[in-house]
């Protein structure tokens, strides 16, 4: 005979359907592992190195089946835009062109983005994270994919000296450009930060998280006067630069991460002139 379950144990199944149906459908139990850049400091020897543009948008991660951004939510353009794609794991940018950033973060958070705004996005595939070779030989095994038009390999290129290497950042960045990004071509692919991998800008950017509002005084007075962050490392400072009014009146909120520049770091580690620069939705 079939017992009816009790109030309390149907009203915990039910809470529990609920939270399933809220969450979203696709969670990593944690991020990606993708290869992530250092910095590049003049003395690098630059023999052996592909560079290509620094291509500002969205990190993507493909895994043969489901794209993926940099920290582990599912992204779901329409079923065209992946349609074809091939069943090997693809490292990319999502992007909507020189200057479109914001445009790109907006229809990559969207859960059900027009199709109008994917038509506009490409998926720039900069590496094969699970081929196993040496980058030279996975950047040819990339060339040999049989791709859509809006999925592009990264174009790649040798510098032959440090000034042709400050010239096409100059002219990259005169473009509309955000830098470059120069990558050892005998290097395997690691799912960390590494020396193999490095970016090129004309200022040097990090990430860090909110952990504090100070209240403005002055002009402020009323606003935020600075947002209080930590770095990964654990280094906290004030980010007081670079915030709109806007931003002023309804700051990043406490728990989320935003991207800064600066010019150097003293000697303790903590960045020397650190602006803000933009809120990191897509972390």
């Amino acid at each position: 005979m079939h017992t009816p379950p009790s109030a309390p144990l149907l009203r915990r199944t039910l809470l529990l359907i609920a939270a399933a149906s809220a969450a979203p459908r696709w969670v990593w139990a944690e991020a990606p592992p993708l290869m992530l850049p250092k910095v590049y400091k003049p003395g690098v020897a630059l023999h052996g190195y592909w560079v290509s543009e620094k291509y500002d948008g969205v990190r993507g991660y493909w895994d043969g089946k489901q794209l993926w951004t940099r920290g582990g939510q599912a992204i779901t353009p329409p079923a065209w835009f992946t349609a074809g794609w091939p069943a090997v794991a693809m490292d990319g940018e999502l992007w909507a062109g020189r200057g479109a950033f914001a445009s790109a973060v907006s229809t990559v958070r969207q859960q059900a983005a027009a199709d109008a705004a994917w038509r506009q996005m490409q998926f720039m595939v900069f590496d094969l994270p699970a081929h196993g070779a040496i980058f030279d030989l996975r950047l040819a095994a990339l060339q040999e994919l049989p791709l859509p038009p809006w999925v592009q390999p990264v174009k790649q290129s040798r510098i032959a000296s440090p000034a042709a290497l400050q010239a096409l950042l100059h002219k990259t960045v005169q473009g509309g450009g955000e830098g470059l990004v120069l990558h050892r071509g005998e290097s395997l692919y690691v799912g960390q930060r590494s020396d193999d991998l490095l970016k090129f800008k004309p200022f040097d950017d990090a990430e860090a998280r909110v952990v504090g509002h100070i209240a403005g005084q002055g002009k402020y007075k009323g606003l935020l006067g600075a947002l209080l962050v930590e770095t990964p490392e654990g280094l906290r400072f004030k980010l007081g630069t670079g915030l709109s009014d806007a931003q002023r009146r309804d700051p990043p909120p406490v728990g989320s991460w935003v991207t800064y520049r600066f010019r150097d770091t003293n000697p303790s580690g903590i960045p020397r002139f650190a602006s803000f620069l933009r809120l990191r939705e897509e972390v």
